[in-house]
């Protein structure tokens, strides 16, 4: 069977283990059922998320002219203590901006290799832990905006990582740890704005990924180097499909690339 479309990262969902869903335009394709399946992937061409165009493709799914213009890739994206829309304040687009900031946002900690901080939207709750590959994470404070949660998460990170080790993450190489005392440790760390937000009753969420064989030495799918690939599916983890003979696939690095999966 033939699929084609252009990559955007997979959609979840938490059940155990974790369902994994790929869009390839006219087909919806569970990817669990693909473990220990041979999936031939092949690059055709680029499909920016924004405006459409077969443009090569320059950071996060866009253009090199659209990630430069469109809210959707404003610096507070990937730093969100520049976060402006609470003072009224646009940067790209302030209606856009304000529907995003502007609503409740969480700062948690996630053991995906070794415990780290993050950022995130409220509604993205447990994808975003999905999507880092994490086995566990609880919520530190939720806040009513993502300027308090970005300040929240830099005060923090000065005394915890804000990064995944995402070699780690894939050979299951996990630190273990107590989550809910990792946070009491953190809690005097919190901004003074931000305070009255602390959590201290909610317990960790646990996550299983769909994985039958973890990788040992990595090599990652480059499709600028490696524009077509052949291999035999035995996992999935964070946005990564994890391959037979090592190679993993990166699903989220390659968006707006158009690809055809053979099954």
């Amino acid at each position: 069977m033939y699929y084609s479309g252009v990559l955007k990262k997979m959609m979840t969902e938490n059940i155990s283990p974790v369902q994994y869903y790929l869009d390839m335009g006219d087909d919806f394709l569970n990817m669990n059922q693909l473990l220990d399946k041979t999936i031939e992937i092949s690059f055709k061409e680029y499909q920016c998320l924004s405006c459409g165009k077969n443009k090569k493709i320059f950071r996060q799914g866009f253009c090199y002219d659209c990630f430069y213009n469109q809210p959707q890739a404003g610096d507070w994206i990937m730093r969100p203590e520049l976060s402006t829309a609470h003072l009224n304040k646009e940067d790209r687009d302030l209606e856009y901006e304000k529907a995003v900031q502007l609503q409740p946002h969480i700062v948690y900690l996630a053991n995906s290799s070794n415990v780290k901080v993050g950022v995130t939207r409220k509604a993205q709750i447990p994808t975003r832990w999905i999507d880092q590959g994490a086995h566990e994470a609880i919520e530190i404070v939720e806040v009513p905006n993502r300027y308090l949660a970005g300040i929240t998460e830099v005060a923090l990170k000065e005394h915890v990582s804000d990064k995944t080790n995402w070699r780690k993450m894939l050979t299951n190489s996990i630190a273990e740890v107590d989550l809910k005392e990792e946070r009491e440790k953190l809690a005097k760390y919190i901004p003074e704005e931000a305070k009255q937000y602390y959590l201290e009753n909610n317990n960790e969420t646990s996550i299983q990924f769909p994985i039958e064989e973890y990788p040992q030495k990595i090599k990652s799918l480059n499709l600028d180097k490696s524009p077509n690939y052949s291999g035999k599916l035995k996992g999935i983890k964070g946005q990564y499909l994890i391959f037979e003979d090592n190679i993993v696939f990166n699903v989220r690095n390659w968006e707006g690339y158009v690809c055809e999966l053979k099954i």
